[in-house]
């Protein structure tokens, strides 16, 4: 771990944030060639989630108001506890501190943490004692607008952006469903204690799909595409299973078709990426880890120099969320779903008295009746909760009668379930990193290098003139340009002897190096390096982009392009 991590400060991939005035643990900038592979592995991330599904991508504020956050429970729900030395202040995860210390699992609660603390009377790495464990919310809070202004918070997750957005979404698709809606941006978790470099941020990227479904067509017409496919699964009974999506959701395994099809796509998505398939697989939430609103609910774990780490979380919400941010909004966050016939059907309703409820309630009379008529009741009922502009109001039956109706009814409306695939979107770039570095031995010495995907090295290519003088750097400009103007990202590089700005471009994962030598001024051909393998061919000046593209378009051997050099 160590040594990747220094290769990548020291070649422009990550860098400390605030470095200068002494850095913040939790956070990280993406120097230029982080930056650029992290954007490549998210268009990617479209293509398959996106492009390739009947899905929209859209952007919401990174701030969100405080009605957000209750309606969605992070307000109350959203925390870890924590604990403070009374001696030198510091304040940790205590979850966290008591594995690292006593190398032992506590529940995170209050409660259970006081247990274990008493019972080994656990203190400070400074030797102080530890205040009372205290439940920390994990949301950073601001102040929206001048003055006394409106609370918010920081968005935890990109996910609820969508939810409220829902009718507007609802009806971009006709209120056909299924449908996806894409959303990748930053989000922020004022983390107690972070202390794993990029695992663990205060402020990361996330890329998550809201696929909205019928609740009782969980589905998915393309699933015969990964249903062969063969997945590493680890069950919520800790037992291993390697085989295909469709006998695990045969079995039981996977609770439905549509988490299985998502399953199958992510794990397409991260060995395309460059995830080595021997490090990756699915662990399923036991049943006291997944959150209650969910029925199913798996993570694709890759194993790194931190241990086996989450990357992607795949659930089943439910109705959850559009439930909830129902309830607290008001509004219908319903669709109508028509039926084949339409079918006569017996049931009760409300009718609002209007004599009681006018004196009563007045202004507010309209509202509380229209809430009244549209309250689904199925059995007698003397007392009524209904949500009028947020606020919870109880009606007794002294404001309503119920009556039995026959009606032909031509369908039926419903709260959509939700498929959540959520992606970090820094772990899994820190995860391609650390898979695609390697060492090996090149004419006696030993090098560094990334195998990265081709399609997401930072570098594609780079132009060395084999000298550092004219013409060889007038012309590696000339190619440089040629490379750019087709859209290759290309660099130059004259510093150095040509064997070491080789291993330069080896460290950094550029598939490629074009070297500009004696003969091309003689028949108008350079050499193309292979990082891998150390191949060079020679090639025409002229059919340098279409074969470039051809090659990081694929993984195809440059062989096939021109005879060997060397």
């Amino acid at each position: 771990m160590s040594d990747i991590m220094e290769m990548l400060v020291r070649r422009g991939f990550l860098w400390q944030s605030f470095e200068i005035y002494g850095g913040m643990a939790g956070f990280i900038d993406y120097a230029p060639l982080g930056n650029n592979l992290r954007r490549k592995i998210e268009n990617i991330w479209r293509k398959y989630f996106v492009i390739n599904e009947r899905a929209v991508e859209i952007d919401t504020p990174t701030i969100g108001i405080e009605e957000v956050f209750i309606a969605s429970g992070h307000a109350t729900s959203f925390t870890d506890v924590a604990i403070e030395c009374e001696n030198c202040g510091r304040v940790y995860r205590a979850d966290h501190y008591v594995k690292e210390k006593l190398g032992i699992e506590v529940d995170e609660t209050v409660e259970a943490v006081k247990e274990v603390m008493d019972v080994y009377d656990l203190k400070c790495e400074c030797g102080g004692k530890f205040k009372e464990p205290a439940p920390m919310n994990l949301m950073f809070s601001t102040k929206i607008g001048p003055g006394k202004g409106k609370k918010g918070y920081l968005r935890p997750e990109t996910a609820q952006g969508m939810f409220v957005d829902f009718k507007r979404l609802a009806g971009y698709f006709r209120e056909k469903l299924p449908f996806g809606v894409a959303q990748i941006g930053r989000a922020y978790r004022n983390e107690i204690s972070p202390r794993q470099g990029v695992i663990r941020l205060r402020e990361f990227n996330q890329a998550e799909l809201e696929f909205f479904v019928h609740p009782a067509e969980k589905t998915h017409p393309d699933f015969s595409q990964v249903a062969s496919d063969k997945v590493k699964l680890v069950d919520k009974f800790d037992n291993e299973h390697e085989m295909t999506l469709s006998e695990a959701v045969e079995k039981g395994i996977i609770a439905n078709q549509i988490l299985g099809y998502f399953i199958g796509k992510t794990r397409r998505f991260l060995l395309e990426i460059g995830i080595n398939e021997d490090k990756l697989r699915f662990r399923q939430h036991k049943d006291d880890e997944r959150a209650h609103y969910a029925t199913d609910c798996w993570d694709a774990e890759v194993e790194t120099s931190y241990g086996w780490i989450e990357v992607v979380g795949i659930a089943d919400r439910t109705d959850y969320d559009l439930k909830r941010h129902s309830e607290y909004s008001g509004e219908d966050l319903t669709i109508f779903v028509p039926y084949t016939q339409p079918v006569k059907v017996k049931r009760r309703r409300l009718v609002p008295k209007m004599n009681k409820i006018g004196p009563t309630f007045k202004e507010k009379a309209k509202k509380i009746a229209e809430a009244i008529s549209t309250f689904n009741v199925n059995s007698d009922a003397d007392e009524i909760e209904i949500v009028v502009d947020g606020e919870r109001i109880k009606i007794s039956k002294e404001f309503f009668d119920i009556e039995e109706v026959e009606e032909e009814i031509a369908g039926e409306k419903i709260v959509p379930h939700v498929i959540e695939p959520s992606f970090g979107l820094d772990r899994i770039s820190y995860a391609v990193l650390e898979h695609a570095y390697d060492k090996d031995v090149v004419d006696g010495e030993e090098r560094r290098v990334l195998r990265l995907k081709r399609k997401v090295s930072p570098v594609e290519v780079a132009v060395l003139p084999l000298l550092s003088r004219e013409p060889f750097e007038s012309k590696a400009q000339e190619i440089v340009s040629l490379l750019r103007s087709k859209g290759i990202y290309t660099e130059y590089d004259d510093s150095g002897s040509i064997g070491r700005r080789y291993r330069r471009f080896d460290e950094i994962g550029t598939p490629f190096c074009i070297t500009v030598d004696h003969q091309t001024f003689d028949d108008d051909t350079v050499t193309i390096r292979d990082r891998d393998t150390t191949r060079q061919v020679r090639v025409k000046i002229e059919s340098l982009p279409t074969i470039l593209k051809e090659l990081l378009e694929s993984e195809r051997d440059i062989t096939e392009f021109g005879e060997v050099f060397r």
